[in-house]
C-alpha cells in the first residue's frame, strides 16, 4: 500500500453542488504530478498478478483513472458511458438515482467471456454504478477481478451494496466515515 497522503490533496467543500452536501474534489490530487502516480499505482497494485485484460470506468471520472490505471496493468480501457454517447451497438444496465433512474453502456464487443476486467472509479457512495457495471460484465460472460476506487463513503455502505452482486473486495485509498 502507498504511503503518499492522498488526503492531503483532496480538497473538502461545503454545500456543493447543493446545500447540505460535503464534495470531496480530487482534481488537485490528480494535478499534483507524485500524487496522481501514487493513485495510479496504488489502484493497480492488487491486481498486477491478476491477468486483467480489462479496465472499465465508468463516465466521466472513471476515466480519469481506469485508462492510466489499464496503461499501468498492460490491459485495454472500456468506457462505461450514458446513453447516446458510444457510436456502435451496445449493452446496456439500468441503476437506480437518488430520484429516478440512469444507466450505463459499453459497447457490445469491449468485452468478451474470458476477460478479466477490472472496475476503476473516482469515487463510490452508494454504489449504485458499480453495481450496474457488474451485471453488464456478469451479462457479457466476463470475470470480474476487482473493483478500485479513489475514494470510498463509507457511510452509504457500498462494501454491503456490493456485496449483493459480487464476492470481489472494494479496495478504496481514502475512506471518508
Amino acid at each position: 500500500m502507498s504511503s503518499f497522503d492522498f488526503e492531503s490533496l483532496i480538497e473538502t467543500i461545503p454545500d456543493y453542488p447543493k446545500p447540505g452536501v460535503v464534495f470531496k474534489d480530487a482534481t488537485p490530487l490528480l494535478a499534483d504530478p507524485e500524487g496522481f502516480a501514487a493513485v495510479i499505482q496504488a489502484l493497480a497494485e492488487p491486481y498486477r498478478d491478476l491477468g486483467v485484460t480489462k479496465v472499465i470506468g465508468s463516465e466521466a471520472r472513471g476515466f480519469m483513472l481506469g485508462a492510466p490505471v489499464a496503461l499501468e496493468l498492460g490491459a485495454g480501457f472500456v468506457p462505461a458511458r450514458k446513453p447516446g454517447k458510444l457510436p456502435r451497438k451496445t449493452v446496456s444496465q439500468e441503476y437506480a438515482l437518488e430520484y429516478g433512474t440512469d444507466e450505463l453502456h459499453i459497447h457490445l464487443d469491449a468485452v468478451h467471456a474470458g476477460d478479466k476486467t477490472l472496475l476503476v472509479d473516482d469515487l463510490i457512495a452508494t454504489g449504485g454504478t458499480m453495481v450496474a457495471q457488474v451485471k453488464l460484465i456478469e451479462h457479457l460472460g466476463a470475470e470480474l477481478m476487482g473493483i478500485a476506487c479513489l475514494m470510498e463513503l463509507e457511510f452509504f455502505n457500498p462494501r454491503g451494496i456490493l456485496a449483493k452482486v459480487t464476492d470481489k473486495e472494494l479496495h478504496s485509498l481514502v475512506k471518508v466515515k
